[in-house]
């Protein structure tokens, strides 16, 4: 039986000797390089990875899997047959009943919702641009104090400042009209601070100067230089301003009394307390008009993905 002798470094050893040394002392070990043990540590990290990206998808997508399917059925396949498969096809029934029901008011809400957001963010991105580029570039006194309120501001939770907006409204005649849920969109204290954010990183104060030095006002400054070189920040700044005023619910729920103002999310709840009130099941159509409901907020994300895709690739360049 052969036996393995500790291998001993001499003073006169080279550097590439002594590497050799100890390889062969871990073959004979019987151990592997640590460069093996790291490379299947890291393929077993990249797996464990994987596999949580995997179940976060699944998990992201089952309820609209589960809308698409219930959107299909017809209301006694809703509660007879498998609610993650599908039972038949009558999404063109459940379509038409949704468009005729009570003279298309479904129609009408949806118009109204694309008012809401469409033109309540893109008001309220103009001023949180303005706002945000006001505060990261010019000096002026209270600036710290005007940035803490604003900071101060969104920590605020939106319902606490519902009832004093319908108390002001109610003084001024806005209630039950558009306004009284466009004017709250066009100010959002969470936008004026991404834009703060956004300029200090991406319009520097040489290009300022160079345009003030060539004759330029700040209007012609802000709209020709600026907003063009915060197009990934206010893409960001829209897309969050239109999700979060398309899926509002309290506003308009506190602001709206007639249902030719409501939005989607308002109506389709007023659709689903039906069956409690007058025993009218109109899950159906709640499930379909839901369904129709995110196909607005998807053709946005498409829509504003290449202005995110030019941010990437100027942040690379520079």
């Amino acid at each position: 039986m052969s036996t393995t002798h500790p291998t001993t470094t001499r003073p006169g050893d080279r550097p590439a000797d002594r590497t050799a040394q100890r390889s062969a002392v871990r073959r004979a070990k019987g151990s592997a390089p640590p460069s093996s043990f790291s490379g299947a540590a890291r393929r077993r990290s990249d797996r464990f990875v994987l596999a949580g990206l995997l179940l976060f998808a699944l998990y992201s997508v089952f309820p609209v899997w589960w809308l698409i399917v219930a959107a299909t059925k017809d209301q006694a396949g809703l509660y007879q047959t498998n609610g993650l498969w599908f039972s038949g096809m009558h999404l063109g029934t459940n379509l038409r009943q949704l468009f005729t029901y009570d003279g298309g008011v479904f129609l009408r809400w949806l118009g109204n919702s694309i008012l809401y957001a469409g033109v309540g963010s893109l008001g309220g991105t103009v001023v949180a641009m303005a706002a945000g580029y006001g505060l990261a570039r010019f000096d002026f006194p209270g600036k710290g104090m005007v940035f803490a309120f604003v900071v101060g501001s969104f920590l605020v939770p939106t319902a606490m400042l519902t009832l004093p907006l319908y108390l002001l409204f109610s003084k001024i005649g806005l209630v039950d009209t558009p306004w009284s849920v466009l004017l709250p969109c066009f100010v959002n204290p969470f936008s004026v601070y991404l834009a703060k954010v956004y300029t200090e990183s991406a319009v520097p104060w040489e290009l300022l100067e160079a345009a003030r030095l060539d004759g330029a006002g700040e209007l012609r400054i802000f709209f020709s230089i600026v907003l063009r070189m915060m197009g990934s920040g206010g893409a960001t700044v829209f897309l969050l301003a239109f999700v979060g005023t398309w899926n509002s619910f309290f506003l308009p729920l506190t602001m709206l009394r007639g249902e030719r103002n409501w939005t989607l999310t308002l109506g389709l709840y007023d659709w689903t307390g039906k069956r409690l009130e007058s025993g009218l099941d109109l899950t159906g159509l709640v499930l379909t008009g839901a369904l129709l409901s995110i196909i607005p907020l998807a053709v946005m994300m498409i829509a504003m993905r290449r202005y995110w895709r030019s941010g990437v690739a100027m942040g690379a360049l520079k």
